[in-house]
């Protein structure tokens, strides 16, 4: 038989703490030792605690947010294992938790046995990411693509993104507005869009 796991929720949404809260006390390798509707309330609490838990903690609380606090509480519990439940699934704060100290990251609209497994993948050393969550940290790592476009082509960009008409970038190039509008014809075709807006957000995303 595996030893029981502890767990303590910090999560201020009465709806989804209760349906943690109905189903982890149907688990019977699972024990909730406490809840709390804010992070200052847990880090008193766990101020005093003894014994090993794991912490499941939402973002966004009334008073500090979740990863506001994370540095704090891993200060006053170097050993604790921190799993952020929330519904935020943005790559930048999925890499503020994670940086913060949270060893996973899944998402409130997780199946009440994913969450379960979550904690069980944690409490033997693991960590657990929601597979969308997983596929954007896949993604942020993937090798971006050499751009497609030819040193012509990224002058015409240039000369769009910083608001020139396609008369005043031929006149800038010292070439034909019929080669200019040619050459646009090609960049969106190249880049799959439709329209001016989507090449200037590229741009300034660093996509091109």
């Amino acid at each position: 038989m595996s030893a029981q796991i502890n767990i303590v929720i910090v999560e201020d949404d009465p709806l989804v703490l209760d349906g943690l809260v109905s189903f982890f006390k149907i688990q019977a390798d699972i024990k909730l030792q406490n809840t709390f509707g804010s992070v200052e309330q847990f880090i008193e609490w766990a101020d005093q605690s003894q014994g090993l838990f794991i912490l499941l903690l939402d973002i966004q609380l009334p008073g500090q947010s979740g990863i506001e606090a994370l540095p704090k509480i891993k200060s006053l519990l170097p050993e604790l294992e921190v799993i952020i439940l929330t519904t935020f699934e943005e790559t930048d704060v999925i890499f503020k938790a994670l940086s913060a100290g949270a060893c996973s990251y899944i998402s409130k609209r997780s199946a009440l046995p994913k969450i379960k497994e979550a904690v069980e993948v944690v409490a033997q050393g693991g960590s657990y990411m929601s597979p969308a969550i997983a596929r954007k940290i896949a993604d942020y790592y993937k090798p971006k693509p050499k751009s497609q476009l030819t040193h012509r082509q990224r002058e015409i960009v240039n000369g769009i993104v910083k608001g020139r008409s396609y008369k005043m970038i031929a006149s800038d190039l010292f070439i034909s507005l019929d080669t200019v509008r040619s050459h646009i014809k090609n960049i969106y075709k190249l880049l799959e869009i439709n329209s001016k807006a989507e090449l200037i957000r590229k741009s300034y995303d660093n996509e091109l």
